[in-house]
Order: C-alpha cells, then structure tokens, then sequence
C-alpha cells in the first residue's frame, strides 16, 4: 500500500469556476484553483482504527503537498466522509462526494465489503478510485477501469503466509480458522491452504464462525486435538485478540499466523501476550532505514505524538500516488487522470509501487513478529 503527491483514491473539484490544466496551463497571476479530494472509510464503529489511520496519512500527505505549493499551484482540499465499514454507507459516501461536493478522484475505501459497493460508481462516473487498503481480489474486477488499489491483495497474502510457514519455519501441518461472514478473511483462508498444501503440508482442520461471535471455544478445541503446527487467523484486530487469548487458555500451543488485519495498537492490549511470538504479513515496518520511510514515520510523529501504523504508511501512498497521477496528467479530467495512475510508478513508504494491468499493486511485503506489545521485522518478501 505511495508516491511523491499522494491518495489513493481521491477526488477533487474546483471551486470556483472548472479546472482543465491543473496549474501548468494556467497564466502567471492567475487566481489558483482548489482541487478537491474525496475519502471514505470507517471513521466510527469497531473498526474504526483502521479509517483514522488511513485519515491521518492522507491528511499528512495532504500538508506536505500544500506546503510545497500544491499541484501546480493549486491547493488540494481532502474531504472525508464516514462509512462505518458499511457497504449501503460507503454508497451514500461516494455519492455525497461525487454529487455535493463534487471531488474529481477519491480515496478508498478502507474495508474491502464498503469498497466493493461503491467501487462501480468510479467507472460509472468517471471518478479515478483508489483504494489504499481493501485486498480482497475482486475489488478491482467489479469497480471497472477507473478502480485502482494500492496495497496487494488477500490472495498474496494468504500465500505469502502460506510459503513462509512451509519453507522458513519447516511447518508441515497447519489449521485455519476464519470469519465466514467476511470475503476478506475468506480470501485469505483459502489462498493460504491451496498454497500450504501445494508446498507439501497438510490443512488438518479448516474452521468458520460467524461475524458476530465472541465465543471460539468449540472450534479452538477441535483444533487443539488435530495438534497443528500453525493455525492462521485471518481477521481484523478486534477478533483476532478475542481468539489469541481463548487459544491460550485452552493451552493451544501452535504458531499463530496473521495478516494485515492484525496491525493495530489495540491488539495486545486485547490479546495480552496470548499473541507473543505470532508473526502476521503487513506493509511495511516503522523501523525500515529506507530514507522514505524514516521521513514519513518522523512526520507523522511530529503531526500526531505516535508511530504510524500500516493503515496510515498506505493512505500516505496512495495520496502522494494520486497528487503524482493528477500531476502528470496535467488536468483534473477523470479519463486523463485515470490514465495517468495506469503509468505511475512511485517509490512510496510501503514499497515501490506500480500497477498491473488490472490495475492491481505490484509490491512486495514485510512479515512481523509480535514481541510485546511492539513488532519487530522478520523478513521481506518479493511477489512470486
């Protein structure tokens, strides 16, 4: 989940009368215009952590193009609208944004089932869409042309996962336990055992629940008698705490596998130490001596007092992706700028990032271990 202006996906309008060449065309002297940006995630409900992340990056990103005189002397204005994690919100979202404040790009959605909802109405309008954060794989598929996505997808990080445990760890056996009710954990899940099992282990159990349990009990103990090696949770925070300390209580004693869901500092907070020595696929790592990612992570110390998280590191990207997209199309016309983000490349905090031909990140990811309530990097991971 990147660039030298950034958004992924955003949407901007101009405020006083239509912007055609964003500021190279316009005359010296010439009243500048302000582009504005759309954004949609859950800024409130149980996931909410994840859209104010997401927030804050594209936020700072929004700062440091402005400072620097924004896209060709026009300032960027973000707007951002709350959609719960909910698909009819994220609807209603795009449509505020689109029809009343009239954005030219967006950004998003957070959440892979919002994103999916409003994804069609990107091709439908026109609007260059680019998500930062929702890997489900048929985001893309469904939002047409004009839907791009910043970070990979679920299916690589269920192989990612699924490779690392069979060729690093030497793991033969594994159990996965997954939300039913969620395309994202679904995806993962499934992408994790074709792979585990094409690398010669064995999936000896291979468990659902439903999105609004709060008691694993009966799956964890029938997971706990096949002995697994490993046992992969492929779900957001909130979940994955609840079902790590449960595990623990009932002494199940596999390797605990995660993904990008994972990275929240409520985790451990929920989870205790039921999680310590886990390890779950992210983005990117905090403590990377890369120059651009030591810049953005003493930046967004300075704005917010904190470190950022994955969330945050991939709305940045996107943001400075889409400013470099509207940049180089040279115009706030949606067409252009949609063929524009097809050609960026962009060497962003989570990874140089370019797109596929359907319009899918190409990038590579960091794998995590849990150690205490912080995270340390235990290895890199290229696309296969």
């Amino acid at each position: 989940m990147k660039r030298k202006l950034f958004v992924g996906a955003l949407a901007f309008s101009l405020v006083a009368s239509s912007l055609v060449g964003c500021g190279k065309k316009e005359e010296e002297g010439a009243e500048s215009k302000e582009i504005k940006i759309g954004m949609f995630g859950p800024l409130s409900g149980p996931v909410s952590t994840y859209g104010q992340s997401v927030k804050e990056g594209i936020e700072l990103a929004e700062k440091e193009v402005n400072a620097a005189g924004g896209i060709d002397g026009n300032k960027v204005k973000l707007v951002f609208e709350d959609d719960q994690a909910n698909p009819n919100q994220a609807i209603n979202a795009f449509n505020k944004l689109v029809d009343k404040e009239k954005v030219v790009a967006i950004i998003g959605g957070v959440t892979s089932g919002a994103t999916s909802a409003a994804a069609p109405k990107a091709t439908q309008k026109n609007i260059p869409m680019l998500t930062p954060t929702a890997t489900e794989p048929s985001v893309t598929e469904v939002g047409g042309d004009f839907m791009f996505r910043a970070c990979y997808l679920d299916s690589f990080q269920g192989k990612t996962m699924a490779r690392y445990a069979a060729n690093e760890l030497g793991k033969k056996t594994a159990a996965v336990l997954y939300n039913v009710g969620d395309d994202y954990s679904k995806g993962i899940a499934q992408s994790f055992k074709e792979k585990f099992e094409s690398e010669g282990g064995k999936v000896v159990e291979y468990m659902s629940y439903n999105k609004d349990d709060k008691d694993f009990n009966a799956q964890l103990t029938k997971i706990k008698g096949a002995n697994p090696d490993v046992l992969l949770l492929p779900d957001y925070y909130n979940v994955v705490g609840v079902i790590a300390k449960q595990a623990k209580t009932l002494g199940l004693n596999a390797q605990l596998l995660g993904v990008d869901g994972w990275d929240s500092s409520e985790l451990t907070k929920i989870a205790g130490d039921a999680l310590e020595g886990a390890v779950f696929v992210n983005h990117y790592y905090q403590g990377d001596e890369a120059k651009e990612v030591s810049d953005f992570v003493a930046a967004y110390e300075k704005a917010y007092g904190k470190k950022p998280d994955a969330l945050a590191a991939l709305g940045y990207d996107a943001a400075k992706t889409m400013f470099k997209a509207i940049d180089d199309a040279d115009t706030t016309d949606g067409k252009k700028v949609r063929e524009a983000l097809a050609k960026v490349e962009y060497p962003g905090v989570t990874g140089k990032l370019s797109f596929d031909e359907n319009r899918n990140a190409v990038k590579s990811a960091t794998i995590l271990k849990v150690v205490g309530d912080k995270y340390e990097l235990d290895t890199k991971v290229d696309p296969e």
